[in-house]
């Protein structure tokens, strides 16, 4: 089949966009796979079907699927960019200003600037309540502290590794993430860098990243974050369940932030800075976590499947 497609990423996390407001086009694991390779198909970090939504308060439903065929309940730079694929097209008329958009981890409100042409050029997405509780992460580790709030939640955990153990601090934000905050790159094994510099920027996401996702504390595997305390906000890079190491994250920058203000490393509010640009994050006092950033288009084309 032809399958006309737009190509659209949030601070680097790439997507394949497919409008399929007709629900008439299933992809094969194979199929996104070939979309998703960057030197024989398209190149992306998942594919994104739009298509109509059974809740009346939605303007549409992001059908999110990762690279390697899984599908995935949420994604934070794919709704952004699924918000400028309806604002830019005219499903959301650019001066609503806000729409709802359905999501498999529910509903997600959001609001959105527009430049003077109409275009989209920075939403914020209530990302909603963050999920703590060990089972429903989820995470095979008993809950060690409490939130301000009076949830239990597994706190730096230590989960051994080849490398030494790493202590992880989970958080869903309706798929599960663990962060693990760096202090002192020094301290790590050197053959976890891929140079002599020992840094974030270095830091081997391939080896490690790899390791802890599929490890079996994670039932249903998780996005890994490795965050360093920086002057200008939070350094994050992140290695995704089904993807592999993605230029930003959004529920990953969502689920540090929260991390980092319950290990009381800094306050409910910051810069994400993730390798395609920063996203800002905050975890608001009623306990939804709002996420702002931008959504850029690339270009649009068709393929032959």
């Amino acid at each position: 089949m032809e399958l006309s497609f737009t190509k659209l990423n949030g601070a680097g996390n790439d997507f394949v966009f497919v409008d399929d407001f007709s629900s008439e086009i299933e992809l094969t694991t194979s199929q996104v796979s070939w979309l998703c390779d960057r030197h024989f198909g398209i190149g992306a970090d998942g594919v994104i079907l739009v298509r109509p939504s059974v809740r009346p308060e939605c303007a549409a439903y992001m059908h999110y699927i990762n690279s390697d065929g899984t599908l995935a309940q949420m994604c934070g730079n794919g709704v952004r960019c699924f918000a400028k694929f309806l604002v830019d097209r005219g499903y959301v008329q650019a001066n609503d200003g806000s729409f709802v958009a359905d999501t498999l981890a529910g509903p997600k409100p959001i609001s959105f600037t527009v430049d003077d042409e109409g275009k989209m050029i920075q939403a914020t997405v209530d990302m909603g309540h963050p999920i703590l509780e060990p089972s429903e992460v989820p995470v095979n580790a008993k809950a060690n502290a409490t939130s301000p709030a009076g949830t239990a939640y597994a706190r730096e955990i230590e989960i051994d590794s080849p490398w030494g153990p790493f202590a992880f601090t989970c958080v869903s934000m309706g798929n599960p993430h663990a962060i693990t905050f760096i202090n002192d790159f020094n301290t790590l094994p050197k053959d976890l860098f891929t140079s002599e510099e020992r840094s974030l920027a270095t830091l081997d996401l391939e080896k490690i990243g790899a390791f802890y996702e599929s490890n079996p504390v994670f039932p249903e595997k998780a996005n890994i974050e490795f965050a360093h305390i920086g002057e200008a906000g939070i350094e994050m890079r992140v290695f995704e369940r089904g993807c592999g190491e993605t230029l930003a994250c959004g529920t990953g920058a969502c689920a540090t932030c929260v991390a980092a203000a319950l290990t009381e490393r800094t306050g409910r509010e910051n810069d994400l800075i993730l390798r395609g640009g920063v996203l800002h994050i905050l975890w608001t006092e009623d306990d939804h976590v709002m996420m702002t950033g931008p959504a850029a288009e690339a270009f649009e084309g068709t393929v032959v499947l």
